[in-house]
């Protein structure tokens, strides 16, 4: 329990400090005040109201917590093989023109959010499952593939410029967040994705 109360005060910390309101928020200004970002927030000035909107991406988020030792500590951890992929041919077999295109194996489409889909070896990592990797941020394990077996992870970008320039291939330490069940939905993936990184404090198991 004190884990879990720990990794929530963590999370609302992260939450509050860096405006997760997608649409923003305002306040009453007295004064002049300049435009200004501040932990990811970016102030403007709108007559007497200073409207505050979140300019952090998810890779700066996942910066913030890869540093937070105690936060992932939380976790078990598991040495993987990540490499990258994306829908196109490359990657999939599949064109755009494909009726699968851009579709995992559990249903739901690819994404890269705060929490993105991932392939796993499905014997070690259920459809379902939340890992932390980082420099990647979290991944929501949703399809598999042929040459994913054993501890072998792929990671999805949304373009073959992105797997070589952002990732690659490495060896890296995951964290389990939550061991899935077999079932992925995107009801789950949005929802995951409109409370950003506050959402692990909910799917620890």
């Amino acid at each position: 329990m004190n884990g879990k109360l720990s990794i929530s005060f963590i999370a609302l910390f992260i939450m509050v400090l860096t405006g997760f309101a997608s649409d923003g928020y305002g306040y009453n200004a007295v004064g002049d005040r300049s435009i200004q970002t501040a932990f990811g927030i970016r102030e403007t000035k709108d007559g007497q109201r200073v409207v505050k909107k979140r300019t952090v991406s998810a890779s700066s988020l996942t910066q913030v917590i890869d540093k937070s030792d105690a936060l992932l500590d939380q976790f078990p951890k598991v040495r993987v093989v990540a490499t990258g992929y994306y829908a196109g041919f490359e990657s999939t077999g599949k064109n755009p023109s494909h009726p699968s295109y851009g579709i995992t194996y559990s249903g739901v489409k690819v994404r890269r959010d705060d929490y993105s889909t991932i392939a796993a070896d499905l014997r070690i990592f259920p459809i379902g499952t939340v890992l932390y990797i980082p420099g990647y941020g979290y991944g929501v394990v949703a399809d598999k593939g042929g040459a994913i077996r054993g501890h072998k992870i792929d990671l999805y970008f949304e373009t073959k410029q992105d797997v070589f320039k952002q990732w690659g291939k490495k060896s890296v330490d995951v964290y389990i967040v939550r061991r899935g069940d077999g079932k992925l939905t995107e009801a789950f993936l949005n929802s995951l994705n409109q409370k950003g990184i506050a959402a692990m404090a909910e799917v620890v198991n």
